[in-house]
């Protein structure tokens, strides 16, 4: 296979591929979505990402049909990266993807809840204990790195779970490997300090024979006081080399010239000499240190190889059940219908979690259990959002995008309970307030391709009225909704002109979410929860009468107040009089 033949390699990217890495090697790097050889050969980390997202994932990540839907995925992996705990298994999360079959959905979602159920039982000391063994991973240290990590895993004790892959490794022989390892990775040498002793013994006399070497004068002046006769000479030498560096005085001896000019062309041959010989000696146990540690490696490939990816899935699993931890995720019910229904609903984006009002919500025929008087309906395959402003109406489109990406991605989901058929094309649009003609034509070429030209479709769509005039988007939205219906697609779509929608086509409903009044601080109060079969209302006359109550100016008081008159005085007083009454009690 080409290098090119992959999404994103032209020929510039191939031949620096190919340059640092082989072609061969290359391809392994990509098939393997390993991020950290690809941005070490010289591509930026973004382009990595997204050229792995394609290798590994280009049949199904046409589910990301517009751009908004694209962002909601890189949100999602952004969260889930927060809890990584390796480089390498951030990497890793950058690159997950929607995957292609049902079947490769659950057996994501049960590696991943088998992980949060794992990571939940541990106390809180043995997962310290964990993130710092994890703490100690450095992927540029190589195997070395993970071996290290993987006999730090083994000493926290823990086994069960995700955790009997760390267990069951023979520690006996990563201690050979991580030694014979520490011994192997030198700095310029072939055989790093501390992995023989006697090479360690070797390379400190060298250099301090060097270092007198670099100072023959010194010595031979040294040497020659008191030195009568040439025998008293050299044994001044030897005794002077032998105190100084602890080299044998027999090898200084032999060291010696046969013949020299004077004492310091004496001292300078027989440095050189010793030198070289010196050199000689540590190359060559060098090279009988390094068979011995090659030959324990060898012996230890299997452990190493065991340790290495044991380390590298054990992290992506922690990361992950970190993050479905965190957020309280849990396990979608895959249906062989399309719908979306979920029960006490969050969206990730909306960090503090306990703060939140949930919300229950549904399209398409489901058996969601809800116990509740308002209770979604089943069989809708389309509803037309209405309510308050600031009523959460966007944020539960992004919630059911959030919702429909992490099912497919394999991954679960920010609800108590769901229900989730697989589509092949997610098409959310966010609010985009303008009215200009290039972009009216530019949303409507993205969400009308992937509904006409997909087999299943979710359409979540947001204030389409917001770029153009309202009559003309009236018009189209009921176009959208009646093409959604053909289509037997599912949709919601958030809008303020419910009015002007009638009469929707009979499998499509309209639902509202309603504010109802101010607190004592004048915050506007909203049931986030949808009611179904009803309209909503913008309740313009909060949100003035919170400007008119919180108007300092009178100039600007009494601005405000014009625009009370408009939208009903009455209201707005009632409104301020009602949050008075709530402050007094």
């Amino acid at each position: 296979m080409r290098l090119e033949e992959y999404w994103g390699i032209g020929p510039k990217t191939s031949d620096l591929l190919a340059e640092e890495l082989g072609v061969e090697r290359a391809i392994e790097a990509i098939e393997a979505a390993d991020t950290r050889a690809l941005t070490a050969a010289g591509l930026s980390r973004g382009r990595a990402t997204r050229i792995l997202r394609r290798a590994t994932g280009a049949e199904s990540m046409d589910l990301l049909a517009t751009r908004d839907t694209r962002d909601v995925y890189k949100e999602l992996l952004d969260l889930a990266e927060e809890y990584a705990v390796t480089p390498d298994a951030a990497d890793r999360i950058r690159v997950l993807t929607p995957l292609p079959t049902r079947e490769a959905m659950t057996d994501r979602l049960d590696e991943v809840l088998e992980a949060t159920e794992t990571w939940r039982t541990l106390g809180e000391a043995d997962q310290r204990a964990v993130l710092d063994a994890f703490e100690t991973y450095d992927v540029e240290g190589g195997e070395r790195s993970a071996v290290e990590t993987a006999l730090a895993l083994k000493q926290t004790g823990i086994e069960g779970g995700i955790f009997e892959q760390t267990a069951n490794l023979d520690a006996d022989a990563l201690e050979d490997a991580r030694a014979a390892l520490v011994g192997l990775a030198g700095e310029g040498d072939r055989v790093g300090d501390g992995a023989d002793d006697e090479l360690d013994r070797l390379r400190t006399q060298l250099g301090q024979i060097e270092d007198l070497a670099a100072a023959t004068p010194e010595v031979a002046e040294a040497v020659q006081d008191g030195a009568r006769r040439p025998s008293e000479f050299q044994d001044a030498l030897v005794r002077h080399v032998t105190d100084q560096t602890g080299v044998d005085g027999t090898r200084v001896r032999d060291a010696m010239p046969s013949e020299a000019t004077d004492a310091q062309d004496f001292v300078d041959a027989a440095l050189r000499k010793l030198r070289r010989a010196l050199r000689t000696a540590v190359e060559e146990r060098e090279r009988t240190v390094a068979e011995s540690l090659e030959d324990d490696l060898a012996a230890a490939r299997d452990d190493v190889d065991a340790a290495v990816a044991a380390v590298d899935s054990l992290a992506l699993s922690v990361s992950l059940a970190r993050f479905a931890v965190a957020y309280d995720l849990t396990r979608p019910t895959f249906v062989d219908r399309e719908t979306i229904a979920v029960r006490n609903a969050r969206n990730l984006a909306l960090a503090d979690v306990d703060a939140v009002q949930p919300v229950t919500y549904a399209v398409g025929d489901h058996d969601l259990e809800v116990h509740s008087a308002n209770a979604p309906p089943s069989g809708d395959r389309v509803a037309v959002l209405t309510g308050a402003n600031s009523g959460g109406k966007t944020t539960l489109l992004e919630t059911l995008c959030q919702v429909q990406l992490l099912a497919q991605m394999g991954l679960p989901v920010p609800a108590e309970a769901a229900e989730v058929g697989l589509v092949d094309t997610v098409v959310f649009h966010r609010r985009h307030a303008s009215f200009n003609a290039g972009v009216l034509e530019s949303t409507l070429r993205s969400v009308v391709p992937p509904l006409t030209g997909g087999d299943r479709t979710l359409m979540l769509v947001d204030e389409f009225e917001a770029i153009t005039e309202p009559g003309s988007a009236a018009n189209l939205l009921h176009g959208l909704v009646t093409l959604t219906v053909e289509r037997s697609a599912l949709g919601v779509f958030v809008t303020h002109l419910a009015a002007d929608l009638e009469p929707l086509p009979e499998e499509a409903r309209t639902d509202g979410i309603f504010a109802e009044g101010l607190n004592q601080d004048l915050d506007l109060q909203v049931d986030y929860q949808p009611r179904f079969g009803t309209v909503g209302k913008s309740t313009p006359e909060f949100i003035v009468s919170r400007l008119v109550a919180n108007a300092g100016d009178p100039v600007e008081r009494s601005g405000f107040e014009t625009l009370a008159r408009a939208v009903g005085e009455e209201a707005v007083q009632r409104t301020l009089s009602d949050a008075l009454w709530t402050e007094g009690e």
